[in-house]
Protein backbone atom coordinates (compact mmCIF):
# COMPACT_ATOMS: atom_id res chain seq x y z
CA UNK A 1 0.00 0.00 0.00
CA UNK A 2 2.80 2.22 0.74
CA UNK A 3 4.51 1.60 -2.29
CA UNK A 4 1.37 2.58 -4.29
CA UNK A 5 0.75 5.47 -2.52
CA UNK A 6 4.78 6.78 -3.25
CA UNK A 7 3.93 5.75 -6.82
CA UNK A 8 0.90 7.83 -7.24
CA UNK A 9 2.77 10.78 -5.49
CA UNK A 10 5.37 10.63 -7.95
CA UNK A 11 3.11 10.18 -10.88
CA UNK A 12 1.66 13.61 -9.59
CA UNK A 13 4.33 15.59 -9.12
CA UNK A 14 5.69 14.07 -12.73
CA UNK A 15 2.51 15.13 -13.99
CA UNK A 16 2.65 18.74 -12.71
CA UNK A 17 5.82 19.09 -14.32
CA UNK A 18 5.41 18.30 -17.20
CA UNK A 19 1.82 20.27 -17.39
CA UNK A 20 4.36 22.93 -16.96
CA UNK A 21 7.10 22.17 -19.60
CA UNK A 22 4.95 23.41 -22.75
CA UNK A 23 4.99 27.04 -20.79
CA UNK A 24 7.26 29.96 -19.75
CA UNK A 25 5.89 32.44 -17.05
CA UNK A 26 7.46 35.01 -15.07
CA UNK A 27 6.22 36.95 -12.53
CA UNK A 28 6.45 40.77 -12.51
CA UNK A 29 6.44 43.27 -9.80
CA UNK A 30 4.52 46.07 -11.48
CA UNK A 31 1.02 47.28 -13.09
CA UNK A 32 -0.43 45.21 -16.33
CA UNK A 33 -0.14 48.73 -18.47
CA UNK A 34 3.46 49.32 -17.61
CA UNK A 35 4.29 45.56 -18.02
CA UNK A 36 1.95 45.81 -21.52
CA UNK A 37 4.15 48.72 -22.31
CA UNK A 38 7.70 47.12 -21.55
CA UNK A 39 6.65 44.14 -23.80
CA UNK A 40 5.68 46.06 -26.65
CA UNK A 41 9.03 48.37 -26.49
CA UNK A 42 10.68 45.00 -26.24
CA UNK A 43 9.39 43.55 -29.54
CA UNK A 44 9.87 46.58 -31.73
CA UNK A 45 13.38 47.76 -30.31
CA UNK A 46 14.45 44.53 -32.01
CA UNK A 47 12.62 45.97 -35.21
CA UNK A 48 9.86 43.24 -35.25
CA UNK A 49 6.39 44.47 -35.97
CA UNK A 50 3.05 43.27 -33.85
CA UNK A 51 0.97 41.91 -36.15
CA UNK A 52 -2.29 41.63 -33.52
CA UNK A 53 -3.27 41.90 -29.92
CA UNK A 54 -6.00 39.72 -28.60
CA UNK A 55 -8.01 41.45 -25.62
CA UNK A 56 -8.70 38.17 -23.95
CA UNK A 57 -9.55 39.46 -21.11
CA UNK A 58 -11.86 41.85 -22.48
CA UNK A 59 -13.53 38.87 -24.54
CA UNK A 60 -13.97 36.32 -21.30
CA UNK A 61 -16.10 39.47 -19.46
CA UNK A 62 -17.91 40.10 -21.99
CA UNK A 63 -19.14 36.85 -23.40
CA UNK A 64 -18.99 35.26 -19.58
CA UNK A 65 -22.64 36.02 -19.05
CA UNK A 66 -24.20 34.52 -22.38
CA UNK A 67 -22.74 31.23 -21.74
CA UNK A 68 -23.72 31.12 -17.77
CA UNK A 69 -19.76 32.03 -16.11
CA UNK A 70 -19.66 34.59 -13.44
CA UNK A 71 -16.31 34.19 -12.15
CA UNK A 72 -13.67 36.76 -13.00
CA UNK A 73 -10.44 35.15 -14.36
CA UNK A 74 -8.40 37.85 -15.39
CA UNK A 75 -8.03 41.50 -14.28
CA UNK A 76 -6.81 42.42 -17.68
CA UNK A 77 -4.84 39.75 -20.17
CA UNK A 78 -3.55 40.65 -23.82
CA UNK A 79 -1.74 38.31 -26.05
CA UNK A 80 0.56 40.43 -28.16
CA UNK A 81 1.24 38.38 -31.90
CA UNK A 82 4.65 39.32 -33.58
CA UNK A 83 6.42 37.83 -36.34
CA UNK A 84 10.40 37.89 -37.45
CA UNK A 85 10.75 36.80 -41.47
CA UNK A 86 14.26 35.44 -40.34
CA UNK A 87 13.42 33.60 -37.71
CA UNK A 88 10.14 32.38 -39.20
CA UNK A 89 11.95 31.09 -42.50
CA UNK A 90 14.46 29.73 -40.12
CA UNK A 91 12.34 27.83 -38.20
CA UNK A 92 10.31 26.66 -41.23
CA UNK A 93 13.58 25.69 -43.14
CA UNK A 94 14.18 23.72 -40.58
CA UNK A 95 10.69 21.93 -40.41
CA UNK A 96 8.01 22.95 -42.29
CA UNK A 97 6.10 21.73 -40.05
CA UNK A 98 7.19 24.50 -37.41
CA UNK A 99 4.35 26.81 -39.11
CA UNK A 100 2.20 26.45 -35.99
CA UNK A 101 5.07 28.25 -33.93
CA UNK A 102 3.94 31.51 -36.27
CA UNK A 103 3.39 33.87 -35.03
CA UNK A 104 4.99 34.23 -31.71
CA UNK A 105 2.72 35.43 -28.77
CA UNK A 106 3.53 36.62 -25.41
CA UNK A 107 0.35 36.89 -22.99
CA UNK A 108 0.53 39.63 -20.08
CA UNK A 109 -1.83 39.03 -17.32
CA UNK A 110 -3.10 40.12 -13.96
CA UNK A 111 -5.16 37.62 -11.49
CA UNK A 112 -7.80 39.06 -9.34
CA UNK A 113 -6.17 40.01 -5.87
CA UNK A 114 -3.07 39.80 -6.81
CA UNK A 115 -2.29 43.69 -6.58
CA UNK A 116 1.09 45.01 -8.22
CA UNK A 117 1.85 41.80 -10.02
CA UNK A 118 1.73 41.13 -13.93
CA UNK A 119 2.69 37.55 -15.45
CA UNK A 120 4.49 37.45 -18.72
CA UNK A 121 4.33 34.26 -20.56
CA UNK A 122 4.87 32.39 -23.83
CA UNK A 123 4.55 28.39 -25.37
CA UNK A 124 8.05 27.05 -24.96
CA UNK A 125 9.05 25.91 -28.55
CA UNK A 126 10.66 22.83 -28.58
CA UNK A 127 13.40 20.66 -30.73
CA UNK A 128 15.14 23.10 -33.04
CA UNK A 129 13.00 25.57 -33.14
CA UNK A 130 13.72 26.33 -29.37
CA UNK A 131 17.14 27.19 -30.50
CA UNK A 132 15.98 29.66 -33.12
CA UNK A 133 13.04 31.12 -31.28
CA UNK A 134 13.05 30.86 -27.39
CA UNK A 135 16.10 32.77 -26.82
CA UNK A 136 14.09 35.44 -28.15
CA UNK A 137 11.18 35.56 -26.47
CA UNK A 138 13.17 35.22 -23.46
CA UNK A 139 14.97 38.43 -23.91
CA UNK A 140 11.65 39.94 -24.33
CA UNK A 141 9.81 38.68 -21.49
CA UNK A 142 12.89 39.36 -19.56
CA UNK A 143 13.29 43.03 -20.55
CA UNK A 144 9.67 43.47 -19.65
CA UNK A 145 10.57 42.53 -15.75
CA UNK A 146 13.56 44.85 -15.59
Amino acid sequence: MRRLIVLFALVLSTGAALAEAWMVRQKVAGSFADTRDAVVMAIENRGLVINYTAHIGEMLQRTGADIGASRQIYDNAEIIEFCSASLSRKMMEADPHNIVLCPFAISIYTLPGEKNTTWVAYRKPLGAAAKLVEPLLNEIAAEAAR
